[in-house]
């Protein structure tokens, strides 16, 4: 069995329906060590919350 085959076998026995469902958690977010795909997903997040908001 490879790497990979093992990995999704172990994804197959995850019970997802009980992790904790995450909603206004605070993330730690360093611009220092941030790269593009952060800068963006950063800029996604604080338009949802306006919209949210309602600005």
């Amino acid at each position: 069995m490879t790497n990979e085959s093992n990995e999704q076998t172990e994804l197959d026995n995850v019970n997802f329906g009980q992790l904790p469902i995450g909603k206004n958690e605070d993330v730690e977010y360093s611009e220092e060590l941030a790269d593009e795909g952060d800068r963006k997903a950063q800029q996604r997040a604080n338009e949802a919350d306006a919209r949210e908001q309602g600005e």
